[in-house]
């Protein structure tokens, strides 16, 4: 199982009670999940989102709840950026909170065959979902000019060497198509200086990394699932709105969470509950490596976005009248 970090915390700010409805955009393993469905017992439920049509078919055959508690769960195989959709179709309303895990599975980079590691020889792949996505991380190294490989290098990885990987890429690729990960990795490991081959983070992260968010929209579709997510939280007055956990693991992903809750707190939105990101706690750390780089913002509802509404909605009766 992909093991949950910061999970002490998520039920501290969450706090899920019985009978409570909660959305676990990202479900994964349900570490998360399974900790908020044993607190909204009996009558609470959570939908869980899992993109990945593997874990979605290994999940629920790996939970050890008894077939009566499955009525707790709503598993569905989507993407968060139809999070709206899927509430609707399923009449799930009323929703208390929702957390999204955005860290990569172990799964994907252990198990998947997809090449999301440059530690393992596998087809240059890295789609979440093979049947949703089309383009994978081969057709971006092999089809895409220059300067689109260079913006995706840059932005998505902060790869400080990005031109002359993409200069090597170039001309390894009129050779003969890269289409696995050991050929990417040696065409990165070849175009960067021999320091930066021996330094800590090892030289091939970034531009995975790179690749594996621009295969996936990752960073377009955090965007779309949050604005959703805001929508769909429950209102309520002084203190009762929905909450809105959200785990990052880079710092691109956490200046779009930072970045989107400090302007829904100007428009009166929400509430930010974490001014700062909650972190691991060093025996977290220890016991799970992956905790180090995880920072987690909470989020709530406020009831003022009502108010906006109604006034919003008053003004415009009060216009067409004077009209």
């Amino acid at each position: 199982m992909h093991e949950p970090v910061l999970l002490n915390e998520v039920i501290e700010y969450l706090n899920p009670q019985p009978g409570q409805r909660f959305i676990d955009a990202t479900i994964n393993g349900g570490g998360h999940a399974l900790a908020i469905i044993e607190r909204i017992k009996p009558d609470g439920i959570l939908m869980g989102l899992e993109w990945d049509p593997v874990i979605y078919r290994n999940f629920q055959p790996n939970t050890d709840q008894p077939q009566a508690e499955k009525r707790n769960l709503i598993l569905i195989n989507e993407s968060y950026t139809k999070l709206t959709q899927e509430t609707e179709k399923h009449n799930f309303n009323n929703i208390d909170g929702i957390l999204f895990d955005l860290g990569m599975s172990s799964w994907h980079i252990e198990e998947s065959g997809r090449g999301f590691s440059f530690m393992r020889d596998e087809p240059l792949d890295m789609r979440y979902n093979p049947t949703q996505t089309q383009e994978t991380a081969a057709v971006i190294i092999n089809k895409y000019p220059p300067e689109e490989l260079e913006k995706i290098f840059k932005e998505y990885g902060e790869e400080r060497f990005t031109r002359s990987i993409v200069k090597k890429i170039i001309e390894v690729r009129k050779q003969k198509p890269i289409i696995r990960t050991f050929e990417l990795t040696e065409a990165i490991r070849e175009a960067v200086p021999f320091w930066y081959q021996r330094s800590k983070i090892h030289y091939a992260t970034r531009t995975f990394q790179a690749l594996r968010i621009a295969v996936n929209h990752e960073l377009e579709n955090i965007k779309t699932g949050l604005k959703q997510a805001l929508d769909v939280l429950k209102n309520g007055p002084n203190g009762t709105g929905g909450r809105l956990a959200v785990i990052t693991f880079h710092s691109l992903e956490d200046r779009i969470i930072k970045n989107f809750f400090k302007q829904q707190a100007i428009e009166g939105k929400i509430k930010i509950l974490t001014k700062k990101p909650l972190r691991a706690s060093q025996a977290e750390m220890a016991e799970n490596p992956r905790a180090r780089s995880a920072k987690l913002r909470i989020a709530e509802k406020n009831h003022l976005e009502i108010e906006v509404i109604s006034n919003n909605f008053q003004n415009k009766k009060l216009s067409e009248r004077l009209s």
